[in-house]
């Protein structure tokens, strides 16, 4: 199995931009697709963005759709978030997570299709 680690969560102002990354490890990286997921306080974990095995296909949810882009790097294992025009509603603790299905299943079924979590990295925007 694909053990995942995040990085690059912080606090940022309403506006700003952040970078998150994901490395990982102990698997073949690219046999999953990759996304990520969010967690905001009292609220279900929710479908954010994934990238196909290949990096060809990039989901997004509605909510960052626009602002957030998601890539990945199959020669270093890693999977990365670029976010812009921040907003506070995007405050939450972010989750890379890996997947044997596709990563259009992770857009349409969310959280069950993930194999692999990792321990997730908090990002919060100030108003």
């Amino acid at each position: 199995q694909v053990q995942l680690v995040e990085s690059g969560g912080g606090l940022v102002q309403a506006g700003g931009s952040l970078r998150l990354s994901c490395a990982a490890s102990g698997g073949t990286f690219s046999n999953y697709a990759m996304g990520w997921f969010r967690q905001a306080p009292g609220k279900e974990r929710e479908f954010v963005a994934a990238i196909s095995r290949s990096g060809g296909q990039r989901y997004y949810a509605d909510s960052v759709k626009g602002r957030f882009l998601i890539s990945r790097d199959n020669a270093k294992n890693t999977v990365s978030l670029q976010m812009m025009s921040l907003k506070p509603e995007d405050t939450a603790v972010y989750y890379c997570a890996a997947s044997t299905s596709t990563g259009r299943a992770m857009t349409n079924t969310g959280p069950s299709v993930v194999d692999n979590w990792g321990k997730g990295t908090l990002v919060t925007v100030s108003s």
